[in-house]
């Protein structure tokens, strides 16, 4: 990156975004960061990291070859374009990507989560056993809670990020999104001081939510046996689910800011 023209790469960004008919503000949205740092990227000030390079060129309309190049480029002689742009992106996201796990820790994370899995089934079995039946297992919110449970787990053990791009530590970026997960936290930064706490809290979340929920069910049952078909009680387990993930990543989202 330090061989770009910045003068001549902030140019061609300011082109392309008005061309797209993008404020600064806008673009800034859909990158999910201050319109600060955009204008910083125009004026020649500063570049983007380089993880953000592909949405970049994806939301601007170019390729990536492009807007390194700060121009636009014709099919010429030689490799063609679309090689390059594939040559351009493999070395973007190589280099982009942090080390990855290493075998020993996935395992360790596969034995934790299937442990989880194993309790909730067993819990799942005393629960029918006691004459819990599925329709009652919907209403409390088991059911569904549960269904939530194991796929996010799945996720937060196996599927998040260990570490966010660098411009996550330069902006004050309050969501993060992977594919089809996404979360919005107002009031909370995400960078790589607290990412590593929030990433070890959401895992020790799904562990309680898939194990302890089926027994907070059987004790509700047993304490007011009265409710334990209502539509209260899952309504009330869909809130302490979802309390459960969301309060905790503040608390600890916020001791760990910068």
């Amino acid at each position: 990156m330090s061989e770009i023209d910045r003068e001549i790469f902030g140019k061609f960004i300011q082109a392309q975004r008005k061309e797209k008919g993008y404020t600064q503000k806008e673009l800034a949205q859909k990158l999910f960061i201050s319109d600060k740092a955009v204008s910083k990227w125009e004026r020649g000030l500063s570049l983007p990291d380089i993880q953000m390079l592909i949405p970049l060129a994806e939301i601007l309309g170019v390729t990536v070859t492009e807007l390194l190049e700060g121009k636009r480029i014709e099919g010429g002689d030689g490799m063609q374009a679309n090689d390059v742009e594939n040559l351009v992106k493999k070395a973007l996201t190589l280099s982009g990507e942090a080390s990855g796990r290493d075998r020993k820790e996935i395992l360790r994370h596969g034995m934790i989560f299937c442990a989880c899995l194993a309790a909730a089934a067993l819990e799942g079995l005393v629960l029918i056993k006691l004459g819990y039946t599925m329709k009652e297992l919907t209403s409390n919110g088991l059911l569904i809670e549960e269904t939530l449970g194991i796929i996010l787990g799945a996720y937060f053990w196996f599927g998040i990020k260990e570490r966010l791009p660098s411009y996550y530590d330069e902006n004050k970026i309050s969501f993060y999104t992977d594919g089809i997960f996404e979360i919005n936290m107002p009031g909370l930064h995400f960078n790589n001081r607290n990412w590593p706490v929030i990433v070890r809290t959401l895992r020790i979340w799904s562990m309680v939510s898939i194990t302890v929920t089926p027994l907070l069910i059987l004790l509700t049952g047993l304490l007011f046996p009265d409710i334990r078909n209502s539509l209260a009680a899952g309504l009330a387990t869909l809130l302490l689910f979802l309390g459960g993930m969301f309060i905790p990543i503040y608390v600890v989202g916020r001791d760990k800011k910068e």
